[in-house]
This record gives structure tokens, sequence and C-alpha cells, in this order.
């Protein structure tokens, strides 16, 4: 049985304390985080925008982009799916995220995840929610892991004050 992992952190200052990645956690912090996860839970505090972070988790059989895509520019989003199979077991799942208001870029998502290799196996975006969720599977071979930068993260570029649109 593999070991599940989680990935703490990205280097933003407006995270919340316990997702600050090692260089703004004390000691003292990230070992309570690892003493308090479940059982089968390794957690790992890294820069979730460097590949290299997941190194020891690959090649995994579920990958998790959830709330990432809202976060960085059109071109680091296609980076990043570009650098999904090299991070995937054979036959992988993909599961990701990404809000509906303008610009409005779930088709694109779904046609960057198709281009890499992947085909949709679900797409949800129901009128009352502001975010799409996707699930793709990898149709493809992996291809070898690769120590690459997927993106930089830009903050949330969406007023969520505002009522979701039609």
């Amino acid at each position: 049985m593999s070991t599940k992992r989680t990935c703490i952190g990205d280097a933003n200052p407006w995270w919340p304390q316990e997702c600050l990645p090692p260089r703004r956690r004390s000691p003292t912090e990230t070992d309570a985080a690892r003493a308090t996860a479940p059982p089968g839970v390794e957690v790992v505090c890294g820069d979730a925008s460097l590949s290299s972070a997941y190194a020891g988790a690959v090649p995994a059989e579920i990958v998790l982009l959830c709330g990432v895509f809202g976060n960085i520019s059109d071109a680091d989003i296609v980076r990043t799916i570009e650098t999904v199979p090299s991070l995937c077991a054979p036959g992988a799942t993909v599961i990701w995220t990404r809000h509906r208001r303008e610009p409005d870029l779930t088709s694109d998502v779904r046609k960057w995840f198709e281009s890499a290799g992947f085909t949709e196996v679900a797409f949800e975006a129901p009128e009352e929610f502001i975010f799409g969720v996707g699930v793709n599977r990898l149709a493809k071979p992996p291809e070898p892991f690769r120590e690459s930068k997927m993106f930089d993260f830009l903050g949330s570029d969406q007023n969520w004050d505002q009522a979701t649109s039609g």
C-alpha cells in the first residue's frame, strides 16, 4: 500500500499559518503538523509550484490541483498541465478546480488537459456555484519525472463578494 501525501504551502504571505512553507514555519510547527497527521498521511512542507516538492510522491495515482488555477497565469496553467503527466502513474486521475468568473477559462482548461494526453471523465459546473470541478484520466503513457517550476502564484484575481453571474 502506498503512502498518501499532503503537500502544504506556497510562498505567499497571506496563507494561514498552518499552510506556510518551511522557510516561514518554525520546526515546532512543522513537527506538530506531522505529529497530528492521520495514519498513512505524510505531511510534506514545500513550495507547491516546484515539481521537486512531489519527488517522493511520484508516480501518483491521484493528483489534486484544487485552488491553483484561479491564482496563476494562463501560461502557468498550461505549463502545470503539461508537467502533470510526469507526476502520474499509468491511468492516473487528476481532479482540478477553477472559478467560472470572468475570465471563465474552464473550457480552455478542459482543452489543455486533452492536449496534454488526458481524457475527461467528468466536469461539473452547476450554475449556483462559482467553481467548476474537472476529473481527467491520463490516457497516454506517463512521462519521466522532471524537475521544473510549474507556476508563479499571483493571488486571487477575483472579487469574491460579487454574486455569481449566470
